[in-house]
């Protein structure tokens, strides 16, 4: 599905990639992690399509996304980015509708056929009640179940994340992962920046650690998210234990003194 091969990326500050290479089968669900500044949403960017590789390559289905029109690469990959902007004055409706952008006809009209599809996107996202509020209306949340509206619209091979989650509450932030679980379940392909440990770790079948623009851990999320390996990432003690329900591997911070929330001042009185 995606082939990445000694992709190097960056701004014009400098470098952030550094011979990157990965690959991610169709259907796998894969978030990416690491500390702030690690590169990840550059990768994330330059497997989109919008930052071009000083060198190396980036291939969905085994095309050159980079050599494609926008169309075509459109209907390959579809992304939810961090941020949105230029889309103040828009209806939430109308920005679900840009995802059926490879499938316009030449005049450029929506069809039946594009309004169910974006209808069904907004339903699945549970933000349907928002298709006639205008963008700057919504909270951070919202606008970001409707970008993930907009992706789904799109119908794509691979769907890419970053940090979805970041500003969701933690009900719609599980939901919104039990629906890119279920899209995956089917077929979907997933790679997801994530910023939240545990949440990646309860959904994602593999996970990829990066730190200063290399990739150092890439496999099975019950083979490499461990203690050992979390505190190499993060320079921070982690203590690693099993869901209770699911059995998945959760992290929990671990104090840098003895104090317990008991004792810290402030707190019980």
């Amino acid at each position: 599905m995606l082939v990445v091969t000694e992709l190097c990326a960056g701004y014009a500050g400098g470098p952030v990639l550094e011979n990157i290479s990965l690959r991610v089968q169709r259907g796998e669900f894969v978030a990416v992690l690491g500390p702030n500044g690690s590169g990840k949403t550059t990768l994330l960017r330059a497997i989109a399509g919008v930052v071009r590789p000083g060198s190396g390559s980036v291939r969905v289905l085994g095309q050159d996304i980079h050599a494609l029109a926008a169309r075509k690469r459109a209907a390959l990959c579809a992304s939810v980015p961090q941020k949105s902007s230029g889309l103040e004055g828009l209806r939430a409706k109308a920005v679900v509708l840009m995802g059926r952008y490879p499938f316009l006809s030449f005049l450029g009209n929506y069809t039946q056929d594009d309004h169910q599809a974006a209808q069904a996107a907004m339903d699945q996202t549970q933000c349907a009640d928002l298709c006639n509020r205008q963008c700057q209306e919504l909270s951070g949340g919202e606008m970001q179940r409707v970008l993930v509206a907009r992706a789904l619209a799109q119908n794509p091979q691979l769907l890419l994340l970053d940090e979805v989650a970041a500003h969701l509450d933690v009900a719609r932030a599980v939901d919104v992962y039990e629906l890119l679980r279920a899209r995956h379940s089917h077929g979907l392909t997933v790679l997801t920046v994530a910023h939240d440990l545990n949440l990646a770790a309860l959904y994602c079948n593999r996970l990829i650690f990066m730190k200063q623009g290399h990739i150092l851990y890439d496999g099975p999320t019950a083979d490499i998210f461990t203690a050992s390996v979390l505190q190499e990432i993060y320079e921070t003690p982690l203590h690693v234990v099993a869901h209770p329900q699911t059995g998945a591997p959760q992290a929990f911070l671990v104090p840098h003194t003895a104090h317990t929330a008991d004792s810290a001042p402030g707190l019980g009185e």
